[in-house]
């Protein structure tokens, strides 16, 4: 039975990392391929033309917000970039459903802030964590900025400004601004990620945990989910080892049901549980865990219907035309 638990924890970390890899490796594809297609339109035609990648809308969340309101309002999903909705509106779909499954699973940037700190702790052989007090105000940064941003686009703009501000040149290429951004930062751009790097490095998932708006937005929907962590009470020995692998830091061992909005449904406790059938995820109405396969197994499926249906409806493809980016691209600079 011993063996059957250890290999069926690997198998659960396996999973978790090969799904966060192949995400991680994607975008990193999508990112090239649309380096590619920009190098096209700067020098002239002289380069190779590779077709643009829709996915790369999933780094324009504001605009995405912008783009949701405008639908709600207006009834019109934007041609721009049609598929940044898609991918906000799967992303918070993920959400109601599995969590912030989004955040553990797939988001490249929490996948790249957990090899920091992996790194950071192996090289170290500490683990580094602010005091609680500090620890609690840090965390009020992510809803502070998610406050903003909320107030500015759900209840600043009119539906008059959600058409004008998405019929810009600048929302056009928003999405090469945004590569301009990682391929040719400015000083104070450069060291505000070196900071974040550096801090991510000795403190784990600092971008995640304290100032990612996004993260903070999944988890108020989040909190409706029916899907809890959750613990037989009879069964656990209060080892305490599911509070030290949370990534949240959430008392997991204090709880039948964890309903945290900090909680992205990453298993970790569970993973790190030594007794059999006492962690694992379940429905809010029940005790009984799910087999450890299908959660993972719900995440990949919400996300992929997600997209499937932005492309099979015809949201997917923006559409500007080469003529469009012909002209767009060489005023990057000025807009």
């Amino acid at each position: 039975m011993a063996k059957q638990l250890i290999q069926l924890r690997h198998n659960l970390v396996l999973w978790r990392n090969l799904i966060q890899a192949g995400f991680l490796f994607w975008c990193l594809y999508l990112g090239f391929q649309f380096s590619r297609f920009i190098a096209h339109f700067v020098s002239q035609g002289e380069g190779p033309f590779v077709a643009r990648p829709p996915g790369v809308e999933a780094f324009l969340p504001i605009g995405a917000l912008v783009s949701l309101k405008n639908w709600i309002l207006n009834g019109i999903i934007d041609p721009v970039h049609p598929a940044a909705l898609v991918l906000l509106l799967t992303f918070l779909a993920m959400a109601l459903l599995t969590r912030k499954s989004f955040c553990s699973w797939i988001c490249p940037i929490g996948t790249f802030s957990e090899l920091l700190w992996r790194s950071g702790e192996h090289l170290t052989r500490r683990r580094f964590k602010p005091w609680r007090w500090l620890d609690i105000l840090l965390r009020s940064a992510k809803y502070l900025l998610l406050f903003f941003f909320l107030k500015l686009i759900l209840f600043g703009m009119p539906a008059q400004a959600l058409k004008s501000f998405l019929s810009t040149p600048y929302w056009a290429i928003s999405d090469v601004k945004m590569l301009h951004f990682f391929t040719s930062p400015s000083t104070l751009s450069a060291v505000i990620v070196l900071i974040l790097v550096v801090l991510s490095f000795f403190i784990r998932q600092f971008w995640c945990r304290y100032l990612c708006p996004y993260g903070a937005m999944l988890g108020f929907f989040s909190f409706l989910s029916p899907c809890r962590i959750t613990r037989d009470v009879n069964g656990c020995t209060a080892c305490g080892n599911c509070d030290r692998a949370c990534p949240a830091s959430i008392a997991v061992s204090r709880k039948q049901q964890v309903c945290s909005m900090e909680c992205t449904g990453c298993l970790s406790c569970v993973q790190s549980c030594p007794e059999h059938q006492v962690l694992g995820m379940g429905l809010i109405s029940s005790r009984r865990f799910m087999p450890r396969w299908l959660f993972p197994l719900l995440v990949l499926l919400i996300f992929t219907l997600g997209v499937a249906s932005g492309m099979f409806n015809g949201y997917w493809h923006s559409s500007l035309s080469y003529r469009d980016y012909t002209q767009l691209i060489p005023l990057l600079n000025r807009l």
